[in-house]
């Protein structure tokens, strides 16, 4: 009888302490989480649900100071739009567009390839005495001067010869309109072998085995009023 109030006992105590443990751990695990579930520290997730919790490299919203945004040259809530300067214009451009105007035929780079073609012909034609096509390219002033400059020649019994080795340069630098006239003036750079001779073949002046860079200011006009396409030379000036 002793032995069966013992086995219950035994059992009773069992009993107890499984149902002290349960509460043991069940209040061990509220002291440790408070309830919630545990999160790994070292989760990159750890602190992004937790709002109480915040990155030390996260910016501080109350040290922001949100600046203007000039983005694009403008600032904010301007709806207007940038304005472009206008393209600046050149004299020389402002002159060719003055003889167009005139003459819608003109073309700048035609006009250029004919100064130097003529400026070719020129020189040949001064170097041989050739008056008539010298006649035909120049004006009645610098019609005189050249014919002045091969009758000296002439009468001293002195041949000029001339080589044109090669044009360095052909470049326009400056264009205007004159009353009912366009004039051009052209800087001209050329590589040249002058030499004059006597009767009796001496040089007189220049160097047969020299080649000089010559330099030349020539102006071209033309009465855009005219039918006649024709430029002629004006004016010529030479830096050497």
């Amino acid at each position: 009888m002793d032995e069966g109030f013992q086995f219950i006992d035994i059992v009773l105590f069992a009993m107890i302490a499984a149902f002290l443990i349960l509460r043991l751990r069940n209040v061990l695990g509220r002291h440790k989480d408070h309830g919630r579930p545990q999160n790994d520290p070292f989760s990159p997730d750890s602190h992004a649900s937790d709002p109480k919790v915040q990155d030390p490299n996260a910016p501080n919203d109350d040290n922001v100071v949100q600046l203007p945004d000039h983005s694009n040259g403008e600032q904010q809530g301007d709806d207007s739009q940038p304005v472009e300067e206008p393209a600046q214009t050149s004299p020389l451009d402002a002159g060719f567009a003055q003889i167009k105007a005139m003459d819608g035929s003109f073309d700048a780079p035609e006009f250029i390839a004919g100064a130097r073609g003529a400026f070719e012909m020129i020189v040949e034609a001064f170097a041989k005495g050739d008056r008539d096509s010298l006649q035909a390219l120049v004006n009645a002033e610098v019609y005189s001067n050249f014919v002045t400059a091969i009758a000296a020649r002439e009468a001293n019994n002195e041949t000029l010869e001339n080589t044109l080795i090669r044009l360095v340069s052909n470049e326009p630098i400056e264009a205007y309109v004159e009353n009912t006239t366009g004039l051009i003036t052209v800087k001209i750079i050329s590589e040249q072998v002058n030499v004059t001779r006597s009767a009796d073949g001496e040089v007189v002046d220049g160097n047969a085995n020299q080649i000089s860079e010559i330099t030349d200011i020539w102006t071209f006009a033309r009465d855009l009023s005219s039918r006649n396409p024709n430029w002629e030379l004006v004016a010529t000036r030479s830096l050497d």
